[in-house]
């Protein structure tokens, strides 16, 4: 059976402390579950990271940054080196959020030159890709899905796969009023994204995960982990208790098997 992925990104929500204490708690819930059936993986706000890091068993979970910049050093204010996130032991950096890419305006160019540096400094490196709702009602959904990753991954050497990793999110099923979209609808666009990363990277693509996000919840996980082109979710508010991401991830995965 496949390796399922379970992660979470924490926004802008929890400070210091409370991402250290979920952090542990969500530890001590999942430890028992083989590191061979599950990968999970959280991404807390910047100013956690360098506490999480140091004060967790990273052996049971990744942790990543939200976002990085493309440069080393230099006059980037406001901005994250990839040397500043090595410094703390990261596991992956997650690159093209749809906040980042439609509230901050990062183009695909932008996340092609980040995609570019996370992978020459050794990151699991998570895309993000996913189509607008007016998108979506003009029924280019696929052109634009190909698109970003057409461009996210231009001129990355096939010999970088392991290190990638690709969520797709609608735009219009994250947040407070996002729509989840149906476990059908999910798994039609990750059709598309396997295929458009095969024709990147030949058969070497199907090593690559693609997690699906989007308002995933208690009530849709099970269906849409069960679907074959589905490789893991990428949960959100209904991860950010810990008990609650625990039985999730154990209801899916229970549901993945029996399937």
């Amino acid at each position: 059976m496949k390796k399922l992925y379970f992660g979470t990104n924490l926004k802008m929500y929890k400070n210091i402390h409370q991402t250290t204490s979920y952090l542990k708690d969500l530890i001590s819930l999942t430890k028992d579950i083989s590191q061979e059936e599950i990968e999970l993986f959280v991404i807390p706000s910047y100013t956690s990271l360098s506490s999480a890091a140091g004060s967790i068993d990273r052996n049971y979970v990744k942790l990543g940054a939200q976002n990085m910049c493309w440069e080393e050093e230099g006059q980037f204010t406001g901005e994250i080196s990839p040397l500043m996130l090595k410094e703390m032991n990261l596991d992956l950096v997650m690159i093209g959020h749809s906040e980042r890419r439609h509230v901050f305006g990062e183009t695909d160019i932008t996340e092609n030159k980040k995609v570019k540096c996370a992978l020459e400094h050794d990151f699991t490196t998570l895309l993000c890709i996913g189509e607008s709702l007016e998108e979506k009602n003009f029924d280019i959904s696929n052109e634009v899905l190909r698109t970003q990753l057409k461009i996210g991954f231009h001129n990355i050497p096939t010999e970088k796969i392991s290190k990638i990793w690709v969520a797709y999110e609608p735009v219009w099923s994250i947040g407070v009023n996002g729509v989840p979209a149906s476990y059908q609808y999910a798994e039609e666009k990750h059709k598309v994204i396997k295929e458009c990363l095969q024709e990147l990277f030949g058969d070497a693509a199907k090593a690559i995960p693609v997690l699906y996000g989007g308002s995933v919840n208690p009530q849709n996980a099970n269906d849409l982990i069960t679907q074959p082109s589905i490789d893991g979710l990428f949960v959100g508010r209904s991860a950010w208790h810990a008990d609650d991401f625990n039985k999730l991830i154990r209801d899916a995965k229970k549901a993945y098997e029996t399937a």
